[in-house]
């Protein structure tokens, strides 16, 4: 005779394996394997596993003071620096310089003064430096002056920059002059202007808020075409490859700020 019985038939095995086959077979479930450390329940897991439920294993099992994995012998007993309070806390925290109360009163802060001469940064205040165009002082920080030029307004620096550049000072500047422009561009600059309505193409600026008629602008440059073996300079005079702009885009025009398509665009070319 066999010496396992099944709990829920009349039949008996020889071995615990046959016993736990049947009864999943015949019945539908898994034989208990396991005894719940909290609650003595009998219950199946594929794993060694200590508790039948989480429920059980919150009961079960404590995490406080030495239970606790990340025990490292309680807390620290020490003194207040501020008022000698006697207080704990735990090594695993901040060393402990002031009680509860103290930190509490934010009589532990200090506001440091970092004003002036006290900044860890100081470097001894604004300093003068004289503006490039007209001499007028102008105060800045010792950190602000690197390579820049100092100008002390935009009128200075409009003259600065078309002083600078001019000839040699100019990005695209190919080591001389183009010379005069040659036959055809009076006429195709004053066919620009009236087509443009003597405003500037890329910003709308006027002739009387520009001060004066804008700049005509060759699009591909006239160097380009006094540098090439197929054409004259004269041929750059196209309508088609000239635009008005204002003082401001077309210095952006020649530093290639504004795109020669877009430029194309603009005049519909």
């Amino acid at each position: 005779m066999g010496e396992f019985d099944c709990p829920t038939c009349d039949r008996r095995f020889d071995t615990r394996r046959g016993l736990g086959v049947h009864h999943v077979q015949a019945h539908g479930e898994r034989l208990p394997n396991r005894t719940c450390a909290n609650c003595q329940q009998l219950f199946y897991s594929d794993y060694k596993k200590k508790y039948c439920s989480s429920d059980c294993r919150k009961s079960g099992s404590s995490f406080e003071g030495e239970q606790n994995p990340n025990y490292r012998g309680g807390k620290t007993v020490t003194n207040c620096r501020l008022c000698g309070t006697e207080f704990s806390y735990y090594p695993s925290e901040k060393e402990g310089l002031y009680c509860a109360e103290c930190v509490a009163r934010n009589e532990w802060q200090t506001v440091p003064d970092i004003h002036g001469a006290e900044n860890p940064r100081w470097k001894g205040g604004k300093r003068g430096v004289p503006c490039r165009v007209c001499g007028r002082e102008v105060r800045r920080y010792p950190s602000e002056f690197g390579s820049d030029i100092v100008l002390c307004s935009a009128d200075c620096q409009s003259e600065w920059l078309s002083e600078a550049f001019v000839g040699d000072g100019h990005p695209n500047w190919k080591g001389g002059t183009n010379g005069p422009y040659g036959q055809g561009w009076a006429r195709v600059r004053s066919q620009a202007l009236e087509r443009d309505q003597f405003r500037c193409k890329h910003c709308g600026k006027s002739r009387e808020e520009i001060g004066r008629n804008p700049d005509v602008h060759h699009i591909v440059p006239v160097r380009t075409f006094i540098e090439s073996d197929e054409h004259e300079k004269e041929d750059a005079h196209r309508l088609d490859n000239v635009i008005s702009l204002c003082i401001d885009c077309h210095r952006k025009a020649e530093f290639g700020k504004i795109p020669a398509e877009t430029l194309r665009d603009l005049i519909g070319g």
